[in-house]
């Protein structure tokens, strides 16, 4: 018969659990030595992890040889308990996954049209999660998914009206996978991923610009990432830097995604007299020294300099990351946006703020999304709870 989950039990539930991840497999006794908790409490805590299998309970064949009881030794279970990560980005599907000891199981990706089907984005979602688990997904086994997604998202109920269709995504996920979810801005969650495993590791203050098919970026601040109202933070891509500039998707004219996102990088190139098809052909000709090319992206470095210095008068990072396909065209890009933070920031005795291209590359967003339902769960138990501000019902 079920227990009643209290948030008193639920808590207890989560510092077995922390326990057993921080200290590996351990006996109810040593369990009770470090948690604090009674006997009585313990065994209750105990008792449900184990019925919904997220640990388990095994004898060492050492103590089965000895007199008396043999004392169990409890275990994190690694196939329960699995969070998934999935951006759902312009052009391609990413996925990361994260077994029942916090370990991550890996990532993978792979590209697809712009017109694809949601459907079939989902479906290919499945697919992928399914390659990281070794063909052992199911429905229902699911503790949650964690969902990165374009344009602004807010707390559920208080979205703007123009991204109604992050609720139908999110319900067929839901639907296909079986588990509650969590859904953030894209690049939000690459954010905060690059503090938890990236370049900006273990940095409280990060400001983070993702330059790819789109431009847009994130906020870490006193190691809280920052949404904004209606979940409009970070979207840096919609800054203006050119009044004369080309008409943006957004209806603006001369927003920074107009000039540094990598349509727009290939076209100046292509107008310049540089031909290139893709991104392959812009960093053949940057290797080779293309003048057109490299007059092009230190252009393009100058724009997203200025933006940052300015943003960084604001809001005063420590550490600028810097991610997106644009980033692997390293100093061309780099060195341009570092001589205007230098030339632009008032920065005094504390010096300019650190900027370094990214540590995850594209993983970033589908790990962001795990490090974001870890966040939930550390708060709220277990369980993933459908109270979260951002979570679908």
């Amino acid at each position: 018969m079920p227990t009643e989950t209290t948030p008193a039990s639920t808590a207890h539930e989560a510092l077995v659990l922390r326990l057993l991840r921080d200290h590996g497999p351990l006996t109810r006794g040593e369990l009770g030595a470090l948690s604090g908790l009674s006997r009585t409490t313990l065994y209750d805590a105990v008792g449900a992890l184990m019925d919904n299998g997220a640990v388990l309970a095994s004898v060492p064949e050492a103590s089965r040889r000895k007199r008396g009881r043999p004392a169990e030794v409890l275990t994190l279970n690694p196939g329960a308990g699995r969070l998934f990560g999935i951006e759902f980005a312009r052009r391609a599907v990413r996925v990361a996954a994260m077994d029942g000891t916090h370990a991550i199981v890996g990532t993978t990706g792979e590209p697809h049209g712009p017109d694809l089907p949601w459907q079939t984005r989902i479906d290919l979602a499945w697919r992928l999660a399914d390659q990281l688990t070794g063909g052992t997904l199911r429905p229902g086994a699911l503790n949650g998914i964690g969902i990165g997604v374009v344009g602004p998202v807010g707390p559920s109920g208080h979205r703007p009206q123009w991204t109604p269709w992050h609720d139908a995504v999110a319900a067929r996920v839901r639907e296909r996978f079986g588990a509650p979810v969590l859904v953030d801005n894209n690049t939000r969650l690459a954010t905060l991923a690059e503090t938890v495993w990236g370049a900006a590791a273990g940095e409280r203050n990060v400001l983070y610009l993702r330059l790819s098919h789109g431009v847009g970026g994130g906020l870490v601040m006193a190691g809280t990432l920052h949404r904004g109202a209606d979940g409009r933070s970070g979207m840096f891509g919609h800054i203006s830097v050119d009044p004369d500039g080309a008409l943006c998707e957004c209806g603006a004219v001369g927003c920074l995604e107009t000039v540094a996102s990598i349509g727009a990088v290939l076209d100046a190139c292509r107008t310049a007299g540089c031909a290139v098809a893709g991104m392959p052909e812009l960093l053949t000709a940057l290797e080779s020294g293309d003048e057109i090319a490299h007059a092009v992206l230190s252009k393009v470095g100058a724009h997203v300099g200025r933006v940052l210095a300015d943003v960084s008068h604001a809001v005063g990072p420590d550490v600028i990351v810097i991610g997106g396909e644009l980033v692997d065209t390293g100093r061309a890009l780099m060195a341009p946006i570092e001589r205007v933070l230098n030339t632009r920031i008032a920065y005094g005795s504390y010096g300019v703020p650190r900027l370094i291209p990214t540590g995850l590359g594209a993983p970033g967003t589908a790990l962001g999304a795990i490090a974001l339902l870890r966040r939930h769960s550390d708060r709220e138990g277990p369980g993933l709870r459908e109270t979260a501000p951002a979570l679908m019902p």
